[in-house]
């Protein structure tokens, strides 16, 4: 049996994994970080898009998040996000619907327009349709 680590992956809203898991793979702002057992101490900002857990055994779950903090500890690895979902909870069609509002609004600068809402906004609906995108490739066209 691989080594293993305990991983918790919580939004304001919910606790959405609890396990042990061999790694961890998340996306941020300088690139994808990779976190097994033994890793050391770490705590970072992560950007919108996909968290990575492959579970005891080999199994894997992905999850979405908004953006977030990721700690490691020596015993543990927990993702503190913002928003989080199970990627196959993820909604394409309002994915690609919050992205054309996004691109509508950034080109219909209005006198009330607010750039970084619309380019969060933005980087939200691409980050979910990217998450899609990489599960679909992953797994063969179906999300977990």
């Amino acid at each position: 049996m691989a080594m293993s680590v305990h991983c918790d992956i919580v939004s304001a809203e919910e606790e959405l994994f609890s396990g042990l898991v061999e790694m961890v793979i998340a996306h941020g702002h300088l690139g994808d970080l990779g976190i097994l057992p033994g890793h050391t101490p770490l705590l970072t900002d992560l950007k919108p898009g996909p968290v990575r857990v492959i579970k005891q055994g080999g199994t894997e779950e992905v999850f979405y998040i908004s953006g977030g903090f990721l700690e490691v500890q020596p015993s543990m690895v927990k993702v503190l996000a913002d928003t989080a979902v199970r990627a196959g909870d993820l909604d394409e069609a309002a994915a690609i619907e919050a992205r054309k509002a996004a691109e509508k609004a950034l080109s219909e600068k209005g006198t009330e327009f607010d750039y970084g809402s619309a380019a969060a906004r933005l980087a939200e609906a691409a980050a979910q349709l990217r998450t899609i995108e990489e599960m679909r490739k992953k797994f063969g066209g179906r999300i977990r």
